[in-house]
């Protein structure tokens, strides 16, 4: 495993990932061509030694794992997790509106989303679909129409002069993307394109298109950028270089030991669902991994574990020092960021955070620390729900980036590799017990 590797690697699942099911698509196929095998909630569990496993829910989350050949009661778990969702804008259940002849799809902002860049882009549109086959089955199939089909142009400056003054954006009546002008009396849907889509992609028995999760994306892709390619910019680095990193450490780990991963879905929204950190996905999976063992085997189980929540962090930004604490600005390149807060909106504590640290040592990885400023709010991320839903010990860890949120966000080239060789090393031994 090089960096050139894994960055291309990444990219590529950058691409083929423009919503949390796809990305989740993309995750299995990776753990399947490394000889995972795949569970399913409604059937009973034969884990053996030696094995390797995976499980989806709704297929936006998946966990999988390792049984090591030594006894995990007894050696506890190396848990790592993330989440696929990133802030952006989802279609409305009837979204069509047709204004002076132009056909425009209505959307809701998912997450904390910066807006403006969302302005002038090339976007297409990407999801879940379910229909009634023609057999009059129920089914659902992922689509991903690639092509730029849509644009949210700006205002132009001309009709106001105090654009760049900071003008507030109304996503009710600004943010919905044009996608057709259409010829007068002309009528054309949304489940039109779906259906279009569909055939695209030779799925032709669909009686009655029911539902859909529905989001749009810059269909730019991402890229090495930077004179010296050290930077990686491209959509929803966060948080799927997390969710990338942690798949490729469980791949290349030592057999051992019992290492898990869990990548949620709804962080961004609060993580409150059947798919969330707030859920009752991880527990599930855990209690069944563990077998007939008591609840007090199990309490005993996750103390004598670690987890890894890893997800992005604010890297400084050189136009705005001022908004960093000027201890603890993480810099692109210069290796992971831990993060801590005193009101625990990230899990990291003393111990964890030592344990972080001495495997950072351990595989010759430099390491930094991110406090946010004492007068401006922090976020959060699955740790603090994870470590509290589960009493699990946690540290919060992530790459630094620059432009969170945005449509497109900036991360240092060096630090997905030294991310990934810190928890590839955390899945191999048990040394930090």
């Amino acid at each position: 495993m090089t960096s050139a590797n894994i960055n291309n690697a990444m990219l590529s699942y950058l691409q083929d990932s423009p919503t949390p099911f796809h990305a989740v698509k993309g995750l299995q196929d990776k753990l399947h061509a490394k000889g995972f095998e795949p569970l399913y909630e409604d059937s009973s569990w034969e884990l053996r030694a030696n094995g390797r496993y995976y499980v989806t829910r709704n297929d936006s989350a998946i966990i999988a794992f390792k049984v090591g050949n030594k006894n995990s009661l007894k050696n506890g778990l190396a848990i790592a997790g993330a989440h696929t969702d990133s802030p952006c804008l989802t279609v409305k259940p009837n979204p069509e509106i047709i204004e002076k002849g132009y056909l425009q799809l209505a959307v809701e902002v998912y997450g904390g989303a910066l807006l403006a860049p969302w302005f002038d882009r090339d976007l297409s549109l990407a999801g879940r679909v379910d229909y009634r086959a023609n057999d009059g089955r129920l089914s659902s199939a992922l689509i991903d129409f690639e092509k730029p089909i849509a644009c949210i142009p700006s205002l132009a400056i001309h009709l106001d002069r105090t654009a760049n003054e900071g003008r507030k954006i109304n996503p009710q009546t600004e943010m919905s993307p044009i996608v057709l002008q259409l010829e007068e009396g002309e009528k054309r849907t949304l489940d039109d394109l779906i259906r279009y889509q569909l055939n695209i992609q030779n799925i032709s028995d669909v009686q009655k298109v029911l539902s859909h999760e529905l989001v749009f994306y810059d269909v730019q892709p991402p890229n090495l950028v930077g004179f010296d390619e050290q930077f990686i910019s491209g959509a929803r680095l966060d948080n799927l270089i997390s969710c990338y990193v942690i798949c490729e450490a469980l791949c290349n780990s030592k057999d051992d030991e019992t290492s898990l991963i869990v990548c949620n879905d709804h962080e961004e929204v609060g993580s409150a669902s059947a798919v969330g950190a707030h859920g009752p996905f991880l527990r599930s999976v855990l209690e069944r991994l563990a077998g007939n063992s008591s609840s007090e085997e199990f309490s005993k189980l996750m103390h004598k574990s670690l987890m890894f929540s890893v997800d992005n962090a604010h890297g400084v930004h050189p136009n705005f020092v001022d908004k960093h604490d000027k201890n603890h600005g993480p810099i692109l390149n210069k290796g992971p960021v831990v993060k801590l807060n005193a009101n625990q909106r990230y899990a990291t504590n003393s111990y964890s955070h030592a344990v972080f640290s001495s495997l950072c040592d351990r595989v010759g990885v430099p390491y930094q620390s991110f406090s946010m400023r004492s007068d401006m709010g922090c976020g959060s991320t699955i740790g603090p729900i994870t470590s509290t839903e589960l009493g699990v010990k946690t540290v919060d860890v992530g790459v630094a980036t620059f432009g969170m949120h945005s449509i497109r966000e900036l991360a240092g080239s060096s630090d997905i590799f030294l991310m990934t060789k810190v928890i590839t090393e955390f899945f191999s031994s048990r040394e930090w017990l």
